[in-house]
């Protein structure tokens, strides 16, 4: 990717709103996609009650888990890597809360403590093993994947002697991680605090550019004095920290855990992030461009149910949508790209 790509990226960041600009921002794609998937369903779901506060919180609810672990999936793909580890590191954060506050009986903070720091560990785990070989990061987080899943199933049969938990959550703890307020669960609200932070963090803050200038030429970047092994560490501890974290309110929302990986989140985030307008080379993306993503999926995936369209093309809609949307992320990387060179001169 080019310095150019990364820049641009940054500079609409930093500017202030402009309708022209944002429909050549990579959250354009996805916004409207978005639209056009909505609108689908509301005309056909409409007397299925798709528009219905159930219809809403059946997708919207699914997002918040998803979303929580796609942006800082995003902020890696921006950065030029991957990390499918996350499908093992959700149940293994979820049977940690059930293991040490479920059978244990140590309070659920101590619980969900622990569950973030053996997030933050895998996360350290795979930062250091990508930026101190040349294996790339898909392989060694694939391998992160299934370690992570063996040993979770090892250590609950030790433990529990089952690969299934069960815990229920004081009620303080079931209002703050795993409540509802008008059928949303608190996952959705811990989703929009994080968006709110995440959006600072890459469009707001100094550092954000570094992680598009990672995705762009990570030798300039080391040559602009950006800490290229701290902060890629730190993205990787991020993700799996979210991933572990989104484990712990899962635990909390159903009272129930396993050790089961879980596969399709791994399908799922990448997905959104690649719908949102990420491009999987690095160097260009948005915090809303996923957070549109990440609607899009759960409504496709979770809503054809409020609709008549067939349950079996929900895959195909996806697919198709997956195409549609990495061909419409070149379109907008080139706009931007072009309309940079001509910003300059």
């Amino acid at each position: 990717m080019t310095d150019t790509t990364s820049s641009t990226s940054a500079e609409t960041a930093s500017e202030g709103f402009s309708l022209a600009a944002f429909f050549r921002s990579p959250a354009a794609g996805a916004f409207m996609g978005f639209v056009v998937v909505f609108v689908v369903f509301a005309i056909f779901g409409f007397s299925r009650n798709f528009l219905s506060i159930p219809g809403i919180t059946t997708w919207v609810n699914f997002a918040s888990l998803v979303g929580i672990i796609a942006i800082p999936v995003g902020f890696l793909m921006i950065a030029g890597e991957l990390d499918i580890s996350t499908g093992a590191v959700l149940p293994a954060g979820a049977m940690t809360v059930a293991i040490v506050s479920g059978h244990y009986e140590l309070p659920v903070l101590v619980g969900i403590a622990a569950a973030l720091a053996i997030g933050a560990l895998v996360g350290f785990i795979n930062g250091t093993i990508v930026t101190r070989t040349q294996v790339p990061s898909f392989i060694v987080t694939l391998a992160t994947l299934f370690a992570v899943a063996g040993l979770t199933l090892y250590l609950s049969i030790l433990f529990i002697n089952n690969t299934n938990s069960f815990y229920q959550a004081p009620a303080w703890a079931k209002s703050l991680f795993g409540g509802k307020v008008y059928g949303f669960n608190s996952s959705v609200f811990w989703w929009a605090a994080l968006i709110v932070g995440f959006y600072y963090f890459l469009h707001k803050s100094p550092k954000g550019p570094w992680v598009f200038a990672l995705g762009g030429d990570q030798e300039s970047a080391r040559n602009a004095g950006i800490p290229v092994r701290k902060l890629k560490i730190g993205l990787f501890m991020l993700c799996s920290t979210c991933a572990s974290f989104a484990g712990a309110l899962q635990v909390i929302t159903f009272n129930s855990a396993t050790s089961q990986a879980n596969f399709g989140l791994i399908f799922n985030t990448i997905i959104s992030v690649v719908v949102g307008g990420v491009l999987l080379t690095g160097g260009f993306g948005t915090v809303m461009g996923i957070v549109f993503g990440v609607l899009t999926l759960a409504i496709v995936t979770q809503a054809i149910g409020f609709t008549e369209i067939d349950r079996n093309l929900s895959f195909l809609i996806i697919g198709v949508m997956l195409l549609i949307a990495v061909l419409m992320n070149d379109t907008f990387r080139n706009l931007a790209t072009s309309w940079s060179t001509s910003k300059k001169k």
